[in-house]
């Protein structure tokens, strides 16, 4: 199980990523295309090309870990007009397999 706190930073990698693919390769792919410390506490989230698969990885409190999700049915809710930088609530969408209309927010408190 994941644990989002509210200021958890999550990316979302837009390419199709091969779910085969360890600890290094998603590494790489984090240092490469987000310029990001992978001991940030940060969660980067890969889709596959079929968007059915996903795999999470994130800094655990000793070391790396990769949390992985292959749904049954249905598809990820993703989009290539998504942001790159996640809010938490996105996220949870995403996982859900919601397909939000339009998100719109009551305030907006920076």
């Amino acid at each position: 199980m994941i644990s989002l706190t509210g200021n958890t930073r999550i990316f979302l990698f837009r390419s199709p990523m091969d779910m085969r693919k360890g600890f290094e390769a998603l590494s790489y792919a984090v240092e490469i295309h987000f310029g990001e410390d992978l001991t940030s506490g940060a969660y980067f989230v890969f889709l596959n090309k079929r968007k059915d698969r996903m795999k999470v990885l994130y800094w655990d409190a000793d070391g790396l870990a990769i949390w992985y999700k292959r749904l049954e049915k249905g598809t990820f809710a993703s989009d290539d007009s998504s942001n790159i930088l996640l809010t938490r609530k996105e996220f949870l969408i995403l996982l859900e397999g919601i397909v939000p209309r339009r998100i719109k927010c009551r305030h907006n408190i920076p």
